[in-house]
């Protein structure tokens, strides 16, 4: 019997989230599991990962194989540096909060024409052509 560790997909439509699972290479994606060891929920931000060490070192011990996603997750954790025996991975990062947007006020300064168009109105051109037209073809 091969053992995968691989991805079961829970979750609504548009935010899946996943666990960890080591199950038979045969069984279909969201079907019976051996053991749970982990979560993945990549909709968060930052992504949260969660992966039970001892329990992955135990199965890739073992034998089991991990598939790519799997393996790529391993590798962010440093479960997968810890089996082959390579050194560790820098500490994944966790994403500081973005700051507000300042004020467009902050922005500007203070301005004495607040609210005021720049351009001027191009009908009252218009209309002072308008009247010196008609005062020279009268007179």
């Amino acid at each position: 019997m091969a053992v995968k560790i691989k991805l079961k997909r829970l979750g609504k439509i548009r935010s899946p989230h996943y666990r960890i699972v080591v199950a038979d290479s045969r069984t279909r994606r969201d079907g019976r599991a051996i053991e749970e060891i982990g979560l993945y929920h990549p909709v968060q931000n930052p992504s949260r990962i969660e992966v039970d060490a001892e329990r992955a070192q135990y199965w890739l011990g073992v034998g089991a194989q991990p598939t790519e996603p799997v393996l790529a997750i391993l590798k962010l954790t440093g479960d997968w540096q810890k089996f082959k025996g390579l050194p560790a991975p820098a500490p994944l990062l966790v994403a500081e909060p973005k700051a507000a947007r300042p004020l467009f006020d902050a922005l500007g300064g203070e301005d004495a024409s607040k609210g005021e168009a720049i351009t001027q109105k191009k009908k009252a051109e218009k209309k002072d052509e308008a009247s010196a037209e008609s005062a020279s073809t009268e007179a």
